[in-house]
């Protein structure tokens, strides 16, 4: 990345601003304009989110709302109500009160005399989730969004259900955001205030968790917050921008097909990033691209430049699967709407043990998944971390029920989502059914290239679920992730199906059974022809960014994926630790304009047995260290889940130090019925 260091304009910084709201509450902000903007106001953008905009995101936030201010915007980082040095206290994500707040900024910043009156948003998963929440109210301030890594679907594209599933990525996000919400604001801004403030957050700290979990099906409470349930709403223009690697990109072509107008949309290979730092690589020009975009509707500039069109991704080609990829080979491609009326669908039926172009006969093929199945499907969102991306799925694939297609005598290219119609029936009440697309090399290595999962009870929709009639078969579609990838001559598609995938997905209560229909069951590829066109596309410019913040490593840390098994026991066991040092503590660094010393480490450990679902237990642990001139605050959290047949068991612990004083402890055990009709 080219770190840009003299701008067109220079750009004056507050640390430190209060945003006053009509119920008495004050939001903390960080603000950059431009110099000058007092006499000659600019158009200002918004990010809102709950992360601490004082150690949080300081490295994130610094070089790219620098860079937006040199260009001539204010920028301005809010932290939600109840977190960084916001006043209040944080319920829920995404709650009426948060986008209320939000509404209240925007009328705020545009009354501010070094505003012209336009704004903007721009934001990453939870300020994406914001934009798109403030854009659905139809603010006259706002002028334009940028929502990156975003869902408009809080129930099917969120991290706590996929396919109705129980997602293990419901505890990693909700210890996180019990860990958020339980950090202090810092002392030398707040003042004197600080203790008590980190005393109410505490006291007032949610099990997270909990909530969602007593939530199985999409009812009222998910709708709330999902503007795919208001997309008509939204009227001003919207770049919405993903990665392959991400969780949330199947939002950006859904959204897309229902907005319309003047909806632009990019999806690259990155994981959950802003692209300018984008992993996998190419990473691009993302904020080249959002002055581009911010220049023409909130200034009202116009580059000359030939209409862009309405949806750019990256075609992946294939490579050999590992853990961490610097880079993906592929191309982008381009289409002038979505959906696009050149893509068309091509069938392959299932066989025994293939994928034919012709109906095969009708046949049942029964299957029963070890709970193991699944120890190599990675992250379920990329973070672009070592070790979080799916290695060779010949592993899973054995414990699996395939089926693979003849050698490809031509290039076959896929942009979308494919379409898996199965007839099923199971043995037990309650299953599911996990679907993965690999690519098979001549070599016979195996690597995924889209899944999807679907609780077979909530085969008529997510509003409601029916338990199974053992034995009676079930017809049932299955909608694979969205992906543009190319298959290569020679290689075979293969489709795998499991009825366990951990840890990523909470096991049913009991071992599964499936049979499956071949001759009428089938899957639908989006296939797309490569065009010339794509090789005449405008090229992205290369990353920039503005003057990073001054940051000195104190403690080292690593990241990574580990497997154990004790061959004397059922037991398979997988960690995961993130930012933990040899020491096992968090790694520390200093962030020197501040003088802080901080560190933040996650511990997730997932334990099954091969022959028991009920044998599952999952654990994360955070560990959050903040230093300053003989002031520190401590933070320990760890939530674990178990279930049997007919509940969950859900225990956690938070406990807070000042110093070597413990001043709040917590605990939690609740038990939360499981999902039955």
């Amino acid at each position: 990345m080219r770190i840009v260091t003299e701008l067109p304009r220079r750009v004056h910084e507050t640390e430190h601003l209060w945003i006053p709201l009509s119920d008495g509450c004050r939001l903390s902000a960080r603000l950059w304009i431009p110099e000058g903007a007092e006499e000659n106001p600019v158009p200002v953008i918004l990010e809102s989110i709950p992360y601490g905009k004082r150690w949080g995101t300081r490295q994130r936030d610094e070089p790219m709302h620098r860079y937006l201010a040199g260009h001539g915007y204010g920028c301005v980082r809010v932290d939600v109500r109840g977190t960084g040095e916001s006043e209040g206290i944080l319920h829920d994500e995404y709650s009426d009160k948060e986008q209320t707040d939000t509404l209240e900024v925007l009328r705020w910043l545009a009354q501010q005399t070094w505003c012209t009156g336009r704004v903007g948003m721009l934001g990453k998963s939870w300020g994406g989730f914001a934009a798109l929440q403030a854009a659905a109210h139809r603010p006259e301030e706002l002028g334009a969004v940028i929502a990156v890594c975003a869902s408009d679907d809080r129930y099917t594209d969120d991290a706590h259900y996929m396919g109705g599933c129980l997602l293990n990525e419901n505890l990693v996000w909700g210890s996180m955001l019990q860990a958020v919400t339980s950090q202090p604001p810092d002392p030398d801004l707040v003042g004197e205030t600080w203790k008590r403030v980190w005393m109410e957050r505490l006291r007032a700290v949610r099990l997270f968790p909990e909530v969602w979990m007593r939530h199985p099906l999409c009812d009222d409470y998910w709708r709330q917050g999902s503007v795919r349930e208001v997309a008509s709403s939204i009227a001003c223009p919207v770049l919405l921008v993903s990665g392959w690697m991400d969780g949330y990109s199947n939002a950006v072509p859904r959204l897309l097909s229902s907005l319309g107008g003047e909806t632009r949309a990019i999806v690259g290979p990155w994981a959950h990033l802003y692209p300018h730092q984008g992993v996998p690589g190419p990473a691009v020009g993302f904020l080249q691209e959002a002055l581009r975009f911010f220049d023409r509707w909130l200034k009202g500039l116009s580059d000359d430049r030939p209409p862009e069109p309405a949806y750019r991704a990256w075609m992946l080609e294939g490579v050999v699967p590992s853990t961490f990829h610097d880079e993906r080979p592929g191309r982008w491609v381009a289409e002038p709407v979505w959906p696009a009326p050149g893509i068309e669908p091509r069938v392959l039926f299932l066989g025994g043990g293939r994928l034919v172009k012709k109906r095969a006969r009708e046949r049942e093929l029964t299957h029963r998944s070890p709970q193991s199945t699944g120890l190599f499907a990675g992250g379920w969102c990329g973070f672009g971390a070592r070790g979080e991306m799916p290695p060779d799925q010949r592993a899973d694939d054995g414990k699996s029920l395939v089926f693979d297609s003849e050698s490809l005598s031509e290039r076959v290219e896929i942009l979308g989502g494919p379409e898996l119609h199965l007839v099923v029936s199971v043995n037990r009440p309650r299953a599911f059914v996990v679907a993965r697309l690999n690519d098979v090399f001549p070599d016979g290595t195996s690597a995924r290239v889209t899944f999807g999962i679907l609780d077979l009870a909530h085969a008529r929709g997510h509003d409601s679920g029916r338990s199974l009639v053992p034995g009676q078969p079930v017809e049932v579609r299955i909608r694979l992730n969205d992906v543009g990838y190319s298959f290569a001559p020679g290689h075979r598609l293969r489709l795998a199906l499991s009825t366990a995938y951990w840890p990523m997905v909470w096991p049913s209560p009991e071992e599964v059974t499936l049979r499956v229909v071949t001759g009428r069951s089938r899957i639908e590829l989006p296939v797309r022809s490569p065009r010339n066109d794509d090789a005449h596309l405008r090229t992205f410019d290369g990353p920039e960014a503005g003057r990073p913040a001054r940051v000195t490593e104190l403690s080292p840390s690593s990241s990574t994926r580990r497997m154990e098994r004790d061959l004397s026991s059922p037991e398979l066991v997988l960690q995961v630790l993130t930012d933990v040092g040899d020491d096992g503590e968090p790694g520390r660094e200093r962030l020197e304009d501040i003088d802080l010393e901080a560190g933040h480490s996650v511990v997730e450990t997932y334990r099954i047995h091969d022959d028991d679902p009920l044998s599952a237990r999952a654990e994360v642990t955070h560990r959050i260290l903040l230093r300053r001139d003989g002031w520190s605050a401590t933070i320990e959290s760890a939530i674990r889940l178990e279930a049997d047949r007919e509940e969950f068991h859900l225990e956690a612990e938070l406990k807070a130090s000042e110093g070597e004083t413990r001043i709040e402890e917590r605990g939690w055990d609740v038990k939360i019925p499981r999902f039955h009709s």
